[in-house]
């Protein structure tokens, strides 16, 4: 499945989620529901997984955490706040380039049309 195809299945899972739960619950809700929403799709779904960094020659994996990241490919960042500022995509481009995977998804489940609470982010990703 590409990059892509699992987007298609995030949203979507995401658009159920949102449908079902409504806007203004804690961000670590939205997690749990989207995760077993996106696993009773069949994809594999991990969640909280550190993300490494390197500097001067050290390897360190405290302190960052992807939210949820499918089939090993596509990184999902959950937030359920007021409005997305540029720090929340600077976020996930630096999950994106650390991690290297070539797309993430930003979601944030405080909107009241989930379609406006998505925002697609890449790393690098050739066209399908």
């Amino acid at each position: 499945m590409t990059e892509n195809e699992i987007a298609s299945q995030v949203v979507d899972a995401a658009y159920v989620v949102h449908c079902t739960l409504g806007p203004g619950l804690l961000e670590h809700i939205y997690e749990i529901a989207l995760g077993h929403e996106i696993a009773k799709r069949g994809l594999r779904v991990a969640r909280q997984v550190p993300v490494p960094v390197m500097y001067d020659g050290i390897r360190f994996d405290e302190g960052l955490r992807l939210d949820v990241l499918i089939e090993d490919k596509v990184v999902v960042e959950i937030k359920s706040v007021e409005e997305i500022h540029p720090k929340h995509k600077k976020q996930v481009i630096s999950y994106l380039r650390l991690s290297d995977k070539r797309l993430g998804l930003l979601i944030n489940f405080n909107e009241n049309k989930i379609k406006d609470g998505i925002t697609r982010l890449v790393n690098r990703l050739p066209e399908d």
